[in-house]
């Protein structure tokens, strides 16, 4: 008789930026494989990333390619890490070679969030006085704002989600435009004093989901982690990708997205806009969710006819020159 050995369980081992936020949502995945998966250990493994050193310069200034993920790429390509969790807005649309998007979970509300002063508790975004002192580090943000309040007064703010905050409170800012999942995930909604409508800002390409990325080789891996998709949140965050890729546009443009699903029927709406608001091109497709990259490929022909690319071909021109 012969005796059959058995393999001892895998150790998974998931990669996470060291910030409290990424710590949260990757000990989430993590304990959301666990119940799935309980014979299976997963373990998290923590790196900093360039985004997290570089704290005193604008992120558009920086450069885009993988500012928040590059480490933990490197990280898997080389086997010290399995697979990553990240922010889904911060991850590239062009992946490494070797390395695939494997699952989205389910997203919080991808809207943003303005979050004020305490002197400014009776103030909604459209009753700040002239002149408010908004912190914002994002082009997209900054963008819309300035398109629909040109009588702010637009600052850069850097650092973790406490480290705004703080900065806010001490009164160097009158408010923040923040996004509101990440206050919702570090469990400070009661900081969120209006959650924006679209009208005002279109959120960021994969705002408030997760993208979990792993090694494209690592079937045994792709097919666990389709246990935490959302069907949904996938084909609203493909469309939305696909558009963003479509127009060669990375994190630290002013490109803006909404995406609802209605039964088979996937909108998708998006805007491209110069920094300082004063070009403005926006326009919606909707068709069936299946069908969600092209219909990404759709908006962005749309808005290209409209003028997107010379908008977009001046801001690359100025974050090139270092302006």
């Amino acid at each position: 008789m012969t005796s059959v050995v058995s393999s001892p369980p895998r150790t998974i081992r998931i990669g996470s930026r060291k910030s409290q936020l990424a710590l949260v949502q990757t000990y989430w995945v993590q304990e959301q494989l666990q119940k799935s998966f309980p014979d299976i250990t997963f373990e998290v493994h923590t790196m900093s990333t360039q985004g997290d050193k570089i704290l005193d310069v604008a992120l558009a200034k920086i450069g885009d390619k993988g500012l928040f993920t590059k480490e933990l790429e490197v990280g898997m390509l080389n086997q010290e890490i399995d697979f990553a969790v990240h922010s889904l807005k911060d991850l590239p649309t062009h992946l490494p070679e070797g390395l695939t998007l494997a699952a989205i979970t389910e997203r919080e509300n991808p809207a943003d969030a303005l979050v004020v002063h305490e002197k400014h508790k009776d103030k909604q975004i459209d009753t700040l006085p002239e002149g408010a002192v908004i912190g914002t580090s994002s082009l997209r943000r900054l963008a819309q704002l300035r398109h629909h309040f040109p009588h702010f007064t637009f600052k850069d703010v850097r650092g973790n989600l406490i480290t705004r905050l703080a900065k806010l409170d001490a009164g160097e800012y009158d408010a923040l435009i923040l996004a509101a999942a990440g206050l919702k995930r570090l469990e400070m909604s009661d900081r969120i004093h209006q959650v924006l409508p679209k009208e005002i800002s279109l959120h960021a390409v994969g705002q408030g989901a997760l993208g979990i990325e792993c090694r494209t080789d690592d079937s045994e891996l792709l097919s666990l982690l389709k246990a935490i998709e959302h069907p949904q949140t996938r084909d609203r965050c493909l469309a939305e990708r696909s558009f963003l890729r479509s127009l060669e546009g990375g994190c630290q443009v002013p490109i803006g997205v909404n995406t609802e699903i209605s039964g088979k029927n996937l909108t998708l709406t998006g805007i491209v806009a110069s920094v300082d608001g004063q070009k403005f091109v926006k326009d919606t497709v909707t068709g069936i969710a299946n069908n969600a990259e092209a219909l990404g490929i759709e908006l962005a022909e749309l808005l290209r006819q409209q003028g997107a690319q010379e908008i977009l071909s001046e801001i690359f021109a100025v974050i090139q020159r270092g302006s």
